[in-house]
């Protein structure tokens, strides 16, 4: 399968990553620096606001609730438009929201809804960001690096990961509004590098128009629940993540149980990305071959064991570890969910199954910051986190046996669309 066409890449020699993939991995980086940090900095500043674990989950839902409602729309715009030009106003549109909570934070509020508020608009832009900056690189990669070219883009997000949280950390104790400043800094340095490449001419589609939207959304459904390692891998990843939302928790884990301030919260915060970049540069050197199947449902399972040990402790340095494994162990299940769904997908629906898959991803993410808000308040803490990594290993035994077609797949070199 040729993703990219021969002509977008003509330029590079073969086996090497084109220049264009390389902007937008340094682009990537910039990104997911500000979000992740911003994010970790907002969810302790409406914790310190409030004191309630239930506000960190209606934080995540107020990130959540646009993604769901408009990824099945931005899937199809993807397919239409530059996808190029979708990310870098997407990007733009989050330094606007970013500019508007540094101004909002900036007057000492004592009321959380306004953020709530802001929130929602950053998962506007989050909706139409996803699907463009997740299929540029497969639109852009030669076939021969495309399993390189997707643990690297890996590596460029865990990297923002780190640095975002670590960073936004001091930055806060500088000033409790000056990390928003930072992220609106980082994501136009991001549309700038975004500037400086060209588009890649492929297929798109040319129908238009809000019915055809919701008909090429239907279609990408229906593609993903016809495919079983499609849609066993979306949905292992969804179930698994949303009980095991418990880095959502981390400002009331580090102030509750652990003991820690702003630095410390970044800190664990930028374990999950040391975690997970340390797994992701080791699949970019040498990606995985085999038993690519059985490999996710093994790293979905030590996810789980993970969340239980960071619920168990309330000791700093096993907490740092534990979020570090758990991370590094959703890595691989994230490296290998990446690769299955663009390799198994037609060009021409590419743009509407990622939508799909983000809507999926989306909903694990922030419905798991939701349910870890839900469960706190009913469980306790501990209880909640417990709750979460048992449920993860029920999930993956369930999965193992309803989805033979997902733990038997071999390699991804195997994984060819399907178009029937």
């Amino acid at each position: 399968m040729n993703v990219s066409g021969a002509s977008s890449n003509s330029s590079s020699p073969a086996g090497k990553i084109p220049r264009q993939v390389k902007v937008l991995l340094t682009a990537s980086f910039f990104s997911a620096f500000a979000t992740v940090g911003q994010i970790t900095i907002i969810g302790k500043q409406v914790f310190d606001m409030t004191g309630n674990e239930l506000d960190l989950g209606l934080l995540g839902l107020a990130e959540f609730i646009p993604v769901a409602v408009l990824s099945p729309f931005t899937g199809p715009l993807a397919d239409r438009k530059d996808r190029r030009k979708v990310f870098g106003c997407a990007l733009l549109c989050e330094a606007i929201v970013s500019f508007l909570i540094f101004l909002y934070i900036a007057t000492d509020p004592t009321s959380v809804y306004p953020i709530f508020g802001l929130m929602m608009l950053f998962g506007v832009a989050r909706a139409f960001a996803t699907p463009a900056s997740r299929a540029l690189p497969i639109d852009w990669a030669p076939e021969e690096v495309v399993e390189r070219v997707v643990a690297l883009k890996s590596v460029a997000f865990q990297a923002g990961i780190i640095a975002g949280p670590a960073a936004f950390g001091f930055i806060f104790v500088a000033g409790r509004s000056i990390p928003y400043l930072a992220a609106v800094c980082a994501y136009v340095l991001a549309v700038l590098l975004l500037l400086t490449i060209g588009s890649i001419p492929i297929k798109r589609l040319e129908t238009s128009g809000t019915r055809q939207a919701f008909r090429d959304a239907l279609e990408g459904l229906r593609f993903v629940r016809s495919k079983p390692v499609l849609f066993g891998a979306i949905s292992l990843d969804l179930i698994a993540v949303l009980l095991g939302g418990a880095v959502a928790l981390l400002p009331a884990i580090a102030e509750d149980r652990l003991g820690v301030g702003a630095v410390g919260l970044g800190w664990l915060r930028a374990a999950v990305g040391i975690g997970a970049t340390v797994v992701a540069v080791s699949l970019s050197i040498r990606p995985l071959r085999t038993h690519i199947g059985r490999s996710l449902f093994v790293s979905v399972g030590i996810f789980g064991v993970g969340t239980i040990v960071l619920g168990l402790t309330t000791n700093f340095t096993l907490a740092f570890l534990a979020l570090m494994v758990l991370a590094g162990a959703d890595a691989v299940s994230v490296y290998i969910r990446a690769s299955l769904v663009p390799l198994a997908t037609p060009e021409r629906m590419r743009g509407r199954v990622l939508a799909v898959e983000g809507v999926f991803i989306g909903a694990s993410n922030e419905l798991g910051a939701v349910e870890s808000g839900l469960t706190a308040a009913a469980f306790g803490l501990v209880g909640a986190i417990l709750f979460g990594g048992i449920g993860t290993l029920a999930v993956v035994v369930v999965w193992w046996r309803f989805f033979p077609a997902l733990r038997n797949v071999e390699r991804l070199i195997d994984v060819k669309p399907d178009t029937s």
